[in-house]
This record gives C-alpha cells, sequence and structure tokens, in this order.
C-alpha cells in the first residue's frame, strides 16, 4: 500500500488528462493537415467538447484536496516537482470559466479555418470580424487570470507560455536589441553588397524536396517510428511525445524556405522525443516552456542548421535530391542562408531581421490586450512599425502584413516573444557546448553530431519541468538569460 495516496491518486488524473491532450493535439493537427474543408464545423465542436471535459477534470474540487494533502506526504525530490506544477496547473485551469474555454474553442476554430483562405485572398475585410471575437475572448481571459494572480492581462496571458516572465522584462531584453540590431543589419547588408551569390535555378519538385527533407531529419536523428512529416499552411510540430507530427510547405521555385522549415520543426520534434518516457503524462514531464521549446528548433535550424560545418555536410545531399548545380557548394549555401535582406515574411526571415518580426508584433499584441488599440487597428500599426523596423511598406497587403501569421486567431496572445526568447537561449546553449567541445565544427563537419545531441538531451531534453526556467537554464550554462550570448554569435557569424 502506497504511503503517498493523494500524490498517488493526482498522478492518475493528469495520465487521464494527457491520453485526452494526445488525442486533442492529434485531431488537431488533423484539422490543419488532412480534414475536409466541411468537417470543420463538426470538428470545432468535437474539440470543444473536449476542452470542457478535461476543463471539469482539471477543476474537480478534489484536486485541490488531494494537492494539500500530498504536500503532508514523504515525497522525493521529482515528485515534490511534479506536484510543483500540478498546483501550477490547478491553479490556471480554476480561474476560467467553462463558458469561456468552450467559446475561445469554437472562435478559434472558426478564425483558423476561415484564415486559410482569407490571407490568400488579402481578405482583411472578412478576417476581422473572427479576429474580433477570438481577441474579445483573449481579453477576457487575460482579465480572469490577472484578477487572481496580481499580473497584467497580458503577463497573465503571456505566463501561459513563459511562467516567470514579465512583459517589463521582455521590454527591457528587446528594448537593447532594438538599439544594436538596427546598426548591425545596417553594417552587415553593407558588408554583403560586394559578395557573389548564386541563386539555385528551379524548378525544385515537391517529392525531390520532401525526400532531401526526410534525408536531413534522418541526419538530425528524428525517430521515424514515433512520428511523420506532412504538409500544411502554416509549418508546425504538433502530435504527442510518443506520436510527434511535423509539417512544412512547399514551393517549385525556392527549396530552402521547406528545408529550413523541416530542420526547425525538427528541433521541436526532437525535444518531444527526448522528453523523459518515465515521466509522461505527468506535468513534470512536459516541455518547460515555450521559449525553451524555440531554443531547440532554433539550435538545430540557427546555431546548427545554418553553420558551415553543417552546411558542407548536406551540401552533397542537396545535390543528390535536386541535381548539381553551381549553386549548391557548402560555401554558396551559407551565403545563401546569411543573406540578410529585410522582408515581408516573419517565417522566411533572416537571423538578423527575424527578431524585429516578433518585437513588431510584442508591441501589437500587449495594446491589444492592454485595450490600448483594437483589432481594427492593426493594419495602420503594422505598417508603421514595418517602415521605422525594417523599411518596408506593407499599406493594403494584408497577406504579406498582419494576416501572414496564424497566431492570433488561432488565440495564442503572448507567444510571439518565446521566439527571439528562443533565439536567445540557443546561443547561449551553444556557447556553452564550445567550451567543451573546442573542436565542435570539425566534428559536425564529419558527420559527428552526437556533442550537440548529447548535450541538449543531458541538459534540457531529459530535464523536461523539473526546474523553473531560470534554473534550468543555470544548471546548463553557469548562469540565467544572458542576451549577450546573442549578439556575440550574430556578431562572429555575420562579422567574422
Amino acid at each position: 500500500m502506497s504511503n503517498t495516496p493523494a500524490y498517488q491518486a493526482l498522478t492518475q488524473t493528469y495520465a487521464r488528462l494527457h491520453r485526452y491532450e494526445h488525442l486533442g493535439s492529434l485531431a488537431s493537427w488533423d484539422n490543419s493537415v488532412m480534414m475536409p474543408p466541411k468537417g470543420n464545423e463538426a470538428r470545432a465542436a468535437a474539440l470543444a467538447e473536449l476542452d470542457v471535459l478535461m476543463h471539469g477534470i482539471k477543476t474537480d474540487p478534489a484536486i485541490k484536496a488531494r494537492l494539500d494533502a500530498a504536500e503532508q506526504e514523504d515525497l522525493g525530490e521529482f515528485e515534490r516537482a511534479n506536484l510543483r506544477e500540478m498546483r501550477r496547473r490547478w491553479a490556471s485551469a480554476n480561474l476560467l470559466p467553462a463558458e469561456l474555454v468552450e467559446a475561445k474553442t469554437h472562435a478559434v476554430a472558426r478564425c483558423e479555418h476561415a484564415w486559410r483562405s482569407q490571407r490568400p485572398a488579402n481578405d482583411w475585410a472578412g478576417f476581422l470580424p473572427n479576429l474580433r471575437e477570438v481577441l474579445r475572448l483573449a481579453r477576457e481571459e487575460g482579465r480572469f487570470l490577472a484578477e487572481a494572480s496580481g499580473k497584467s492581462p497580458y503577463d497573465a496571458l503571456m505566463d501561459n507560455y513563459e511562467p516567470g516572465m514579465s512583459s517589463a522584462e521582455i521590454e527591457r531584453i528587446f528594448g537593447d536589441v532594438k538599439s544594436w540590431l538596427p546598426g548591425l543589419i545596417r553594417q552587415v547588408r553593407e558588408r554583403q553588397a560586394g559578395e557573389t551569390v548564386i541563386r539555385p535555378v528551379g524548378p525544385f519538385p515537391v517529392e525531390c524536396q520532401r525526400e532531401l527533407g526526410l534525408a536531413v531529419m534522418q541526419l538530425l536523428k528524428f525517430d521515424f517510428d514515433g512520428g511523420r512529416l506532412d504538409v500544411s499552411a502554416h509549418p508546425f510540430c504538433g502530435g504527442s511525445p510518443e506520436d510527434v507530427r511535423i509539417t512544412t510547405r512547399y514551393r517549385d521555385d525556392d527549396f530552402v524556405q521547406s528545408l529550413m522549415g523541416i530542420v526547425h520543426e525538427t528541433g521541436h520534434a526532437r525535444y518531444e522525443q527526448g522528453l523523459p518516457r518515465d515521466w509522461l503524462g505527468q506535468p513534470v514531464g512536459v516541455a518547460r516552456s515555450m521559449g525553451i521549446h524555440e531554443s531547440q528548433s532554433l539550435s538545430f535550424e540557427m546555431q546548427l542548421g545554418c553553420s558551415p560545418a553543417f552546411l558542407s555536410l548536406i551540401a552533397p545531399l542537396v545535390r543528390r535530391h535536386l541535381g548539381d548545380q553551381p549553386a549548391f557548394t557548402a560555401d554558396n549555401l551559407g551565403r545563401l542562408l546569411t543573406r540578410v535582406e529585410p522582408g515581408y515574411i516573419r517565417v522566411e526571415a533572416d537571423e538578423l531581421c527575424y527578431p524585429l518580426h516578433v518585437i513588431l508584433r510584442f508591441e501589437i499584441e500587449r495594446a491589444l490586450v492592454d485595450g490600448e488599440i483594437e483589432a481594427d487597428d492593426i493594419p495602420a500599426l503594422w505598417d508603421e512599425k514595418m517602415r521605422d523596423y525594417l523599411g518596408l511598406d506593407t499599406r493594403g497587403n494584408y497577406r504579406d502584413g498582419c494576416m501572414q501569421d496564424v497566431h492570433w486567431g488561432h488565440g495564442l496572445v503572448g507567444y510571439f516573444p518565446s521566439y527571439t526568447l528562443g533565439a536567445m537561449y540557443a546561443a547561449q546553449y551553444f556557447a556553452t557546448i564550445r567550451r567543451g567541445v573546442p573542436d565542435l565544427d570539425a566534428r559536425i563537419a564529419a558527420g559527428d553530431l552526437a556533442p550537440v545531441f548529447d548535450w541538449l538531451d543531458a541538459h534540457i531534453w531529459s530535464q523536461a519541468s523539473r526546474h523553473g526556467t531560470d534554473e534550468l537554464v543555470r544548471r546548463a550554462t553557469g548562469e540565467a538569460l544572458n542576451p549577450a550570448h546573442f549578439r556575440a554569435h550574430l556578431e562572429a557569424r555575420y562579422l567574422s
């Protein structure tokens, strides 16, 4: 007989929730990848029903009594960490009424489904009514969470993705980035003006691109027995740790977009596949935060994938699957992937311009939640910030402007800062790895990626949510987040 009955009962409850979440994630993946258009309303109703069912389990009054009782039981360090994460989940769920959870699920499904056709049509007027409703519910959610936590509504929403992080800290970090990044972009562009870059000559058949992507996934040790690659309107990683689903999108005139999208999503997938199997189904066994999740995708895409050593490794794969042409030398691929050219699309942005895309979205979504602006004001503010930050004119171009991302329509308000936080964490990881493995680049070029994967597994994947974010990063690198590593990485890559 266990001497921790309350704790054991809690683990059973959260294992049950994990199974429901597994089904919900696969239904959501199917919604974006396989589902015929006429299935949307029924799928939205089914997912809303599932969300309400899970909400009922999460808010069962018996959980509170068991959490309190478990605090008095004889638990080890791991169990204490799990109990901490259980209490955090319970507190968050109990702040939201079931009616709001159900309404948000319906609104998000309608908005995201319509966005798929409205974005290509540049139909901001058609998109706006659905977006207004999603943002109204996000504000309502933020108010509920803020009243109990004492945080601002935006900070309370951001806590869903970055526990413990505040918008004041994000503003400080981003303010520093804005002070030096535009100057670095100008300096790099002047330097690159004299470079010769050979553009690949297409078309590149989709099936050939797919086979190339699968070959690179294999090189990156993706477990194909525990996941798969598909196509969606917006690349993402979904599913569950036991069944990871990643997607990309293809253009026959540009193979780089799909390839690097696959490398990026494989980073997410390896994190999920690397989470400790003994902890699956428990709150302590999930990814720590979205910033830490993005640090994995950006470790793969930017730190590893765009490095000269890795490009020398995959250049033969590119030639094998897409044909031999002068653009496919490792050196030229490196120039292609590090070309700095301000553009409209965030997911196609180069490494230097990308943070400005994120800062723009952070500033807009915070103003939306705080009630300083309304959804109707987004295009004008977007146009102003794109001109100021990237020197681009997006007036009237909603498709490549404020409609390009699925996040707001999907209710993911407060998510965007995670992308640049992830880039900063990734730079800090690799600074640490390089200190321990001075010949890292030579080993990567020789096909030995173990130093990277072993370090990430030991310090990030296997730790899941055992520690808070700051403690996790401090244990891994010797210090909490230090954005100076990100600046040093960019200056070394683009100016050395």
